[in-house]
């Protein structure tokens, strides 16, 4: 497979793809890593993932550096993605000492459950975050005491395998973390139809989230899908307007995001300003080199996702734009569509891309109507001084992330996960190691007679 880098069309690096029999022997291998893994104190499970941390940390800079060549991504993204991944690890680490069972009282004796990890975990990642999303399912799962077989994105394999050989470097068994780069009809179907996987975790379209959970039903294997979105930005005209019509709340990784605000819904007495707003925002939009410090948005992954965004914004269409560099690279301009019908294709499909649609909405019953008139629930924010109207609204909007008066979605503090054609279950947060145990009961017998 070859790895373009998204700003010049360069061949960067090229990569085995994997295939159904390499699948089978990296399984294998993770089957046979495991138990040992599950066998480990808790302790000693963390004090490992803490030095795997530790390894990613004194990489950064280079695992951002990769991230930014093979995704287009910003150079201050990059970081933080990097930076992600190592907090993540390191709020694992702490999970392994606290799955905790409980005690059950009950009749006649002594019941107690236990978290027992479930085996292998397939986890298939996504190219637009390729080196968070890929940490989100496979470092909570490693702290479970399962191994993971991660297969990343065709585009975006380099800081998945880098990843996998940092923690080698720092202890962790061999075999218990391996990347599979892969085509997703070869490689990424044979990890969901694998019997000895146990569990996938895949982020990516609504429509392959629903052939993976079909394949996974054969073998009543579990799942957790985080897929589209097309969330809402409501904005009242009692908000904060210029925090309210950040653009990066829609432009953040040129738009390749599944929570990006797309939808910005402003209410009427405030529209025109709105607009005006995000007009200059636009236009003062840095588009470049993304390894340049300078830079606002990158490129786009691939000319074919160039191609697929372009066909929602015809060039007569009335919009805001802003401006992209032109010859080689996947460049798209900052784009505000604003003469859309609220149940046009761009105001209700996902365009990935760097392209939100302005739509003016009347009182909070409108509001509300407009934000769940769409088949996805991911994510979303509302904008307002009135605590009671943010209260009232955050409860009737069908999505499962919001932020008030914030454009924020994701902490690894916190779950995350969608409603509606968004998902299935939730990653992150406290509970995230659970996610990859199966509850087990234990029912001892105190019955007898006391000496």
């Amino acid at each position: 497979m070859r790895v373009l880098n998204p700003a010049t069309e360069e061949v960067i690096a090229t990569v085995p793809a994997a295939g159904a029999a390499d699948v089978d022997r990296a399984v294998a291998r993770a089957a046979r890593a495991q138990p040992a893994w599950a066998a480990l104190a808790p302790g000693d499970r963390a004090r490992l993932l803490r030095r795997f941390a530790d390894t990613v940390d004194a990489h950064l800079e280079e695992l951002a550096r990769l991230e930014v060549r093979e995704a287009g991504h910003t150079l201050g993204n990059a970081r933080w993605e990097a930076g992600n991944a190592r907090d993540l690890l390191l709020y694992a680490a702490g999970g392994a000492e606290r799955l905790l069972g409980r005690q059950i009282p009950v009749p006649g004796g002594w019941n107690v459950t236990f978290q027992e990890p479930l085996g292998v975990v397939g986890v298939i990642a996504p190219w637009n975050f390729p080196m968070p999303i890929a940490a989100w399912g496979s470092f909570p799962a490693l702290a479970a005491g399962n191994a993971v077989v991660l297969k990343p994105a065709e585009a975006t394999p380099l800081t998945a395998l880098r990843l996998a050989q940092l923690a080698l470097e720092a202890g962790l068994p061999e075999h218990l973390f391996q990347a599979v780069p892969g085509h997703g009809h070869t490689a990424g179907r044979a990890l969901v139809d694998h019997p000895d996987v146990a569990k996938i975790c895949f982020t990516g379209s609504t429509r392959t989230g629903r052939e993976i959970m079909e394949r996974c039903a054969r073998q009543t294997k579990p799942v957790t899908l985080e897929l589209g979105g097309k969330s809402p930005n409501i904005v009242f005209a009692d908000a904060d307007l210029k925090a309210a019509l950040d653009p990066f709340s829609f432009l953040d990784n040129s738009g390749q995001d599944c929570c990006a605000r797309t939808r910005v819904l402003v209410q009427e007495p405030v529209y025109e300003e709105a607009r005006a707003l995000l007009a200059d925002a636009l236009a003062a939009v840095v588009v470049g080199d993304p390894a340049d410090e300078g830079t606002h948005m990158g490129p786009l992954i691939s000319r074919q996702q160039v191609e697929r965004v372009r066909s929602f914004v015809p060039d007569d269409a009335p919009a805001l734009r802003g401006s992209a560099p032109e010859g080689p690279g996947f460049w798209f301009p900052p784009t505000v569509l604003t003469g859309e019908r609220p149940d046009s294709a761009a105001a209700r499909e996902e365009i990935f891309g760097p392209v939100a649609v302005l739509l003016p909405f009347t009182d909070e019953e409108d509001a509300v109507r407009l934000a769940n008139d769409t088949p996805y629930g991911l994510s979303g924010s509302l904008w307002t001084r009135d605590i009671g109207r943010a209260l009232r609204v955050s409860r009737a909007v069908r999505a499962g992330n919001l932020s008030v008066n914030s454009h924020s979605s994701v902490r690894y503090w916190t779950p995350f996960g969608g409603f509606k054609q968004s998902g299935l279950g939730r990653e992150l947060g406290p509970d995230a190691l659970t996610a990859f145990t199966e509850t087990k009961n234990v029912f001892i017998s105190t019955e007898g007679r006391a000496q």
